[in-house]
Parts: structure tokens; sequence; C-alpha cells
């Protein structure tokens, strides 16, 4: 991401406030599960860690995510200016232009599209269909209740994407991880809007907390984090995984189970601890045990 922030305007409090924007360090939640993803195919290529193939798909991760980011808040800045909590947001607040988000912006996607190109024929051909839902999330809540559904799918794509990029083949397992990944994002940031609720009835965003309730959508998240679960097993068996990412899956599920005990529905002081605090530990957690299960496997460094 130096490419995109060396295009924006050259003040330090510009570029700090345009990685703001994009929250950077939620980079976090997507990056291990590529990751994962990654070094499981190269485990299967040939047991080597290709470190070139795995700095481009670094490149690609961060530079769809920021551009993810950034049009989101473009496209959102009028909704973020009538809720409290989202009013200090930089294009709220003016500590971004909206060129300036438009400009970051389409230099990270020609950065990802690039990225891709590195990679192989396969990944150029379908980093386009990346970029859509990434695109269509945000206006998601114009017009159905079920923004989340289209984040899953948008986080979905990042395992899957991974995957392609060191095979250059379509992996029906890759598709698992990556519908592990998309129903567990999907399911935290139905917590994440139950915050909303009372605003999104107000100014009419739609989700599934404002259409039908705080309770329905905490459920709705606890059944995401069950199939997340199932989903998780179901790759690992797949992959023929080792002694220590099944530790992974017990940390991961206690994990799950101490996010819904601190969050309910009528108790939701918690929820800023369940939503970064937890789940960014999750995807470490579930990537060092991963890691260390293939490097015992055979993975070379």
């Amino acid at each position: 991401m130096s490419s995109a922030s060396a295009a924006l305007p050259q003040q330090p409090g510009r570029t700090k406030a345009f990685l703001r924007l994009v929250m950077i360090e939620h980079s976090v939640f997507a990056l291990p599960f590529a990751y994962i993803a990654a070094l499981t195919a190269m485990f299967e290529w040939d047991k080597n860690i290709h470190w070139g193939r795995l700095l481009l798909v670094t490149i690609c991760m961060v530079g769809l995510r920021t551009f993810a980011m950034a049009a989101n808040r473009i496209i959102d800045r009028e909704i973020d200016a009538r809720n409290p909590r989202t009013a200090h947001r930089e294009l709220v607040t003016g500590a971004v232009t909206v060129k300036s988000a438009w400009t970051g912006a389409l230099i990270a996607v020609v950065v990802f599209l690039g990225s891709a190109a590195l990679l192989n024929p396969l990944c150029l051909a379908l980093a386009p269909v990346a970029v859509i839902p990434m695109v269509v999330y945000p206006y998601g809540k114009r017009f159905t209740n079920f923004p989340q559904a289209i984040l899953g799918i948008a986080q979905a794509m990042g395992p899957i994407g991974a995957w392609l990029a060191i095979t250059g083949e379509w992996s029906w397992t890759a598709v698992i991880l990556g519908l592990a990944v998309g129903v567990w994002i999907g399911g935290f940031d139905l917590i994440y809007a139950c915050q909303d609720v009372d605003t999104d009835r107000e100014v009419g965003v739609m989700s599934v907390p404002a259409r039908f309730g705080i309770p329905a959508a905490i459920w709705g998240a606890r059944a995401c984090h069950a199939i997340t679960t199932a989903l998780f097993v179901w790759y690992a068996l797949e992959t023929g995984a080792g002694a220590f990412f099944w530790l992974g899956l017990v940390v991961v599920a206690g994990a799950f189970l101490y996010e819904h005990s601190i969050v309910r529905p009528h108790d939701l002081s918690r929820l800023n601890r369940a939503f970064f605090q937890v789940n960014g530990f999750i995807g470490i957690a579930l990537f060092a045990c991963a890691l260390l299960d293939l490097l015992v496997r055979g993975l070379t460094v």
C-alpha cells in the first residue's frame, strides 16, 4: 500500500488520515486465512514456501481490501454523517477529501490487478470478479435486510484467491475455507450492526437487527459461527490436517463461546471487545496453529 499512500497529498497528516479511513490494521481479520490457503496449497504442491508468491498474495489482499474500505466510506459518507457513532469518520469531518479517497481507492485496485497479473492468468481473469462485491456491499444496506450476506461473499474470495495464486487452478477445498471465513465475518458483522439499530431505523438503513431486532441478530450470529466451526472441520478433513490444526480449531471454538458469552441481546457493553479483540485473536491463533501443523508435516521454509 505504499504506492497508494504516495499518491495521496504528501502531508503526513493526510496519509495517516487515509490509513485511518481504510482501517488498515483490520487486515488482521482476512490475511491469516489467505495465508492458510496459500501455505496449504504450497504444501500440497511441492512442500516449499514460495516467498515471492506469498508477497504478491499479501499485496493483492491489502490492495483489494484498501479499495473496498475506501469505496465503502465514500458511498456511505452521507449515512455516516447522520450516525453519532460514525460522524467522526474522515470523509465526514473533511480530514480526507472525496477526491483523495477516490485517488487512493483507484490506485489500490490497480495495485491489486497488477499483482494478480504477476501471479497467473487465472488470477488476472478472475480479479475483476472479486472487485464487484466490494462495491455492491455498501449499497446492499439500501436494498436488502441481509447486507452481511454480500459481505460474506466478498470475504470468502480471499482464501479462494490465495489458493488460485499458488496453483493457478480452481479448488473446492479452498471454497470450503472461503465459505468458513465468509460466514464467520458475516456473523460477527451481525453483532457489530446491533449497536446502530436505532439510528439505522431512523435513517432507513436496512439490516438484520434493524428489521428483525437485536435478539434475532445475536442468534443469527451464533448460527453463523456454528456453521463456521463445521466448515473449518470439513476443511481440516479435506486437507488431512494434523494435531496442531485441530488444536487451533479447539481454540477457535473456545473463542466463539467466549465471544457469545460476553455479547447478549440485552447487554452490548462488551461488543467492541468481541468484535475487535476476539475476532482478531481467532484469525491469528488459527494461522499460527495451521502454520505449525504444516511445518511439522513437512512444509519447508
